[in-house]
């Protein structure tokens, strides 16, 4: 009986463990000067809220194209507009990064995983494209810095075409 109590506090310092560094991790990750911004708008210091047309994409939205780059959403700035690609590449801006807010929109199909990475700023995410129909996404960053160059780096199976727009 001596062994099973040794073993059930074994299991429980070694749960307790993995929840405090669990925790730790997660705090860990909120302490960056740049955070990417959520789908539900944000209040601004005046009270408005800021809510581009975007917020309300779906992953599949219909009338979406691969053969044509997505329209921007905010009336900003256009960084590179790109259409009917497939596979990976690596694009430079056509602009220099500014302080403020950078979205970029992405249409994807065929089957396989598409991977974003806005570089330096450090925004990346995946996008799961389907055979058949147009996967669509829409991601945005607060910067507190400029940048004075970028890319996005796409990753993509050879099967995917996809279409993306950067705007600031």
């Amino acid at each position: 009986m001596g062994k099973l109590i040794g073993s059930r506090r074994t299991r429980s310092s070694v749960a307790l463990s993995t929840a405090a560094a669990v925790g730790v991790l997660a705090l860990a990750g909120c302490s960056g000067d740049e955070k990417p911004a959520s789908a539900v708008p944000s209040a601004s210091p005046t009270g408005h809220t800021s809510s581009p047309p975007a917020v309300d994409r779906a992953e599949h939205v219909k009338g979406e194209t691969v053969s044509r780059a997505p329209k921007p959403v905010n009336d900003g700035d256009v960084l590179l507009s790109i259409a009917s690609r497939k596979g990976n590449a690596e694009l430079p801006l056509a602009k220099a990064i500014g302080i403020g807010s950078v979205a970029i929109q992405v249409n994807c199909q065929g089957k396989g995983t598409l991977k974003v990475d806005l570089r330096p700023v450090g925004l990346s995410f995946p996008l799961e494209c389907v055979d058949g129909e147009v996967s669509s996404t829409y991601n945005e960053i607060q910067l507190k810095r400029a940048r004075s160059e970028g890319s996005v780096r796409i990753t993509a199976p050879s099967t995917v075409s996809w279409a993306l727009t950067v705007e600031q």
